[in-house]
């Protein structure tokens, strides 16, 4: 076959530019992912061979090889595990097939010097960190159970070939470096011995100096080759024999990323079922927490083989941040992906692991409430979901969660939200859009904010999801300001006094039946529009606005239904306003001096206020005027008639 040449995806070119020019202050990380590969690649081999024996039958033993070449200035790094055929390369080695990613590395190119080594360890580096210290990579392998070996050449400047191979490894991956000018330091032993104990220690698979086969063989004079690891599973061993540095570098091993851990939970199950957990809350969001097509983030392993590392049922997508590994004494050693699915083992792992994790992180809100808060601002958004759907787990999820309110800065919980009610008040009010900062400057926060009543900012898409389904706290039921009555004249702010009207205000105020004549026009004006009008405490600042009727569905969930291209009903809004509002005062006067609403689009005065009023309050909910030919020919009369005045 000839050689083929191929064409970096557009975004790994990119990546490639960013990550060959960020970690040049860490270059020693391109050794540990490399190595990190490598594992992988004989964890998986590992699994396979318990059904296909025969694709290890002729090298059982695992092993890494790390090759310093002092005379060709090139460093190797060789596996004996699953190894790659031609697809295999282009697809892993060409592309990077997750979603989101064009996005993340956009936003690595726009920010500055000094925050691109923090993204990058959001998303990894992987394979391509090599291109740290090489200026040309190699890579020799062959796939376990194929006997054509393929070679991958890349100066990592947009393109790569590929070609068949007699060269490659009898089974597995031979990734070859060939240094730039200036990085022999990585040739040296003692340098490689250094960083191998750093940052691969834990690697649960010989790492050996030099390319001697087997850790049992010996160089014929009764030295065996250099073995730099300890090689036992990390999580196997006494939490007191572990250090620190040990586990950060498992966590960026196991999470593929270069973050330090926020929260671990190293734990041992014993009695009926038996297995252990090693797992990590990163600090920093991976990029893709949002994507469908986001990769689990436990590995599961039975009896220290690895089995999968996409056992979904293993832990809830609430809980989809965490990395980490579980390891069973009880599962089948040679189960199919299919079969755990369901299991009752699985499932009975899955009801600890998730008490466990939820309990640390209670522990942690109460004890360091900044520190949680970081964590609630990178994951909370995840964890809320689990108030959708998690009703076993619903107590303890609303204990964790925090919240932005119209009355305070920084994050609070719900029972601070229920020991700070106001007297009088009965429930627990919310508001939800899709930024906090419109959200404050809503006009149905208005008569909240006059008596002091929180309200809680929402502007996750799962909180119009999770607050029906919850419905309540501790009694209080849990209720939009932009459905229903707004319910304010029984709560006592404790500031009547600097609320209350002046007498010369009360002067100015239409009285009840000017107000009651003016929304029956209203009414009549806008009745193929508005399901109803009427006069409402909501308001202080702001002439009127709109509300959902109390059993119909909430402003934003249905426009964000629709932007999704959801069908759903259409549900006419209830028109509010404002009496003490100088607009109302007015229009409240000329109504109760008669006349009837003209057709639509007549020019009458009044009816074009009416549409004003209904058009204005679409505007502030984000939506656009019904006819906007129609709304600007209002404007421009309004205008009009008021500068010749």
């Amino acid at each position: 076959m000839a050689k083929e040449t191929h064409s970096f995806q557009a975004e790994v070119s990119r990546l490639l530019d960013i990550v060959a020019n960020s970690l040049y202050s860490n270059k020693e990380v391109f050794l540990r992912e490399l190595i990190s590969n490598a594992s992988d690649a004989c964890d998986k081999l590992r699994y396979q061979a318990i059904t296909q024996p025969e694709l290890t039958q002729d090298d059982p033993d695992f092993r890494i090889n790390v090759v310093p070449t002092k005379e060709a200035r090139t460093i190797a790094v060789i596996d004996n595990g699953i190894g790659m055929d031609r697809d295999d390369l282009v697809q892993n080695l060409g592309t990077i097939a997750s979603s989101g990613t064009l996005k993340f590395v956009e936003q690595l190119q726009q920010s500055g010097d000094s925050d691109k080594a923090s993204l990058i360890g959001q998303f990894g580096v992987g394979f391509y960190a090599a291109f740290v210290v090489a200026d040309k990579v190699e890579v020799e392998t062959r796939k376990a159970g194929e006997s054509q070996g393929w070679r991958w050449i890349s100066d990592g400047r947009g393109e790569f070939t590929i070609e068949e191979t007699d060269a490659a490894p009898a089974r597995g991956t031979r990734v070859r470096l060939h240094l730039k000018e200036g990085e022999d330091e990585f040739l040296e032993d003692q340098r490689i011995r250094r960083i191998v104990q750093t940052y691969s220690d834990h690697i649960a698979i010989p790492i050996l100096l030099g390319e001697r086969p087997d850790p049992s063989e010996s160089d014929g004079e009764g030295n065996g080759p250099d073995q730099l690891n300890t090689a036992s599973a990390l999580w196997t061993r006494p939490k007191s024999e572990i250090s620190q540095q040990q586990y950060t570098e498992f966590y960026h091993h196991v999470a593929h990323a270069m973050d330090e851990p926020w929260l671990r939970l190293h734990f041992k199950a014993e009695g009926k079922l038996e297995y252990t957990c090693l797992l990590f809350v990163p600090t920093q969001q991976p990029y893709n927490l949002f994507h469908p097509d986001r990769q689990h983030g436990v590995k599961l392993y039975v009896r220290r083989v690895f089995v999968t590392d996409q056992c979904e049922d293993l832990v809830p997508a609430y809980l989809r941040f965490l990395r980490g590994v579980v390891d069973s004494e009880d599962l089948p050693l040679n189960i199919s992906r299919e079969m755990l699915q369901h299991n009752p083992t699985v499932a009975k792992i899955r009801q600890t692991l998730v008490n466990r994790v939820l309990g640390e992180l209670k522990k942690k809100a109460d004890k360091e409430p900044e520190a949680y808060q970081t964590f609630w601002e990178n994951f909370g958004a995840v964890l809320k979901e689990g108030l959708y759907e998690d009703q076993e787990h619903k107590d303890q999820l609303l204990d964790l969660a925090r919240f932005r309110s119209s009355e305070r800065d920084g994050l609070i919980s719900l029972d601070d939200y229920v020991q700070t009610m106001k007297e009088g008040q009965q429930s627990i009010y919310i508001i939800t859009g899709d930024d906090l900062d419109t959200l404050k400057k809503s006009p149905q926060l208005e008569g909240f904010k006059a008596k002091g009543v929180q309200v809680l900012l929402l502007a996750d898409a799962i909180d119009d999801f999770w607050t029906w389904m919850v419905g309540e706290y501790q009694g209080y039921p849990i209720k939009s300001v932009t459905r229903g009555a707004a319910e304010l004249d029984d709560i006592k702010s404790g500031k009547e006094d600097e609320s209350s009207d002046s007498e010369e205000e009360k002067q100015d105020q239409p009285d009840d039946s000017q107000v009651g004549t003016l929304v029956a026009f209203l009414k009549t004006a806008l009745e193929d529009e508005v399901k109803d009008v009427r006069s409402t405490q909501r308001l202080t600042d702001s002439a009127c606005c709109l509300v959902a009727d109390e059993g119909d569905m909430d402003i934003h969930l249905e426009r964000m239904l629709r932007q999704h291209g959801q069908t759903v009903p259409t549900n006419k809004r209830i028109l509010e306003i404002n009496p003490k509002h100088p607009l109302i005062q007015r229009l409240a006067e000329r109504a109760s001096q008669g006349g009837q609403p003209a057709a639509n689009g007549s020019g009458d005065p009044m009816t074009d206020a009416a549409w004003l009023l209904l058009d204005q309050a679409r505007i502030v909910e984000g939506e656009t005027p019904s006819d906007p030919s129609a709304f600007a020919r209002r404007m421009s009369q309004l205008v009009a008639k008021g500068l010749a005045a």
